[in-house]
């Protein structure tokens, strides 16, 4: 959607879901001196300003990245603290810069972002030195499609739309299914909110069948709107499991396990 813009949400709790889990699985896809091309489907604009009037509007960062002081010898707490150097301590990393962070010379990126003004704040944030960075004013979907498989042929791909619309939902569950065809060995992090209305569940329908882990936690306090953070990965490559586990370990208790829910790593 071009109406959205992640700097009202950036440093909140389903951030801390995301970004946690993804500094984990790229630590361990990195181990191998194998090359790894990461795709984004929706980058937005990779670095953002919590004392801004967007992030105060909703105070959602300070109720997610505001509440917990990130240990540096994680993956996360390192990505976030060599930021906070470079830009200051209310800089927060989007996730196209935790992993440009987190990669290494032989490693590439390839980053969609489609809405103007967050494609231009994506161009300023990733100029510099770092593994190479191909970013596209493209849909993302169609873009991953057009690109896969790339070179490397190893991958992580990060889908993580906006979901304004119900439709989102069940074409996030189709474009997996399309790349997969098209890049069978790709490892694909699909992020979702869990909200009252239940949507995520068509998603998580239209995945069915495929190797994937599960994992949903729900977020202290939430009692309206956004209330929980799910994570779909499938192709997880080994040590998924406290990979995604480590974002509930390392949030201060801001995630929790859902109470009568989904019980967290798991297959779907």
């Amino acid at each position: 959607m071009l109406s959205y813009q992640h700097a009202y949400h950036a440093g909140n709790a389903a951030d801390l879901h995301k970004h946690i889990a993804l500094g984990e699985l790229l630590a361990r896809l990195t181990v191998k001196a194998r090359g790894l091309t990461y795709v984004e489907t929706h980058a937005g604009r990779g670095l953002y300003d919590l004392r801004s009037a967007e992030a105060a509007k909703t105070g959602e960062a300070a109720r997610g990245i505001g509440r917990l002081a990130p240990d540096d010898a994680t993956p996360y707490g390192e990505a976030l603290n060599a930021v906070r150097a470079r830009h200051g301590p209310s800089s927060y990393p989007g996730s196209p810069m935790i992993a440009r962070l987190l990669l290494r010379p032989q490693d590439r990126l390839v980053l969609h972002e489609l809405h103007p003004a967050e494609h231009a704040g994506l161009v300023r944030a990733m100029a510099g030195s770092g593994p190479p960075v191909a970013i596209h004013r493209r849909d993302g979907f169609e873009g991953s499609l057009a690109l896969a498989p790339p070179d490397p042929r190893r991958g992580l791909v990060l889908v993580d739309p906006s979901y304004e619309v119900k439709a989102e939902y069940p074409a996030a569950a189709t474009f997996v299914r399309r790349l997969l065809a098209r890049w069978p060995e790709a490892v694909v992090l699909v992020w979702y909110p869990l909200l009252a209305a239940g949507r995520h569940t068509e998603l998580v329908a239209g995945l069915r069948g495929l190797r994937a882990r599960r994992d949903e936690v729900a977020i202290a306090g939430a009692r309206t709107g956004m209330t929980g953070s799910g994570l779909l990965l499938v192709n997880a490559p080994h040590g998924a499991e406290r990979a995604l586990a480590a974002a509930r370990a390392q949030s201060g208790g801001i995630l929790l396990p859902l109470a009568g829910g989904h019980p967290g790593p798991g297959r779907t």
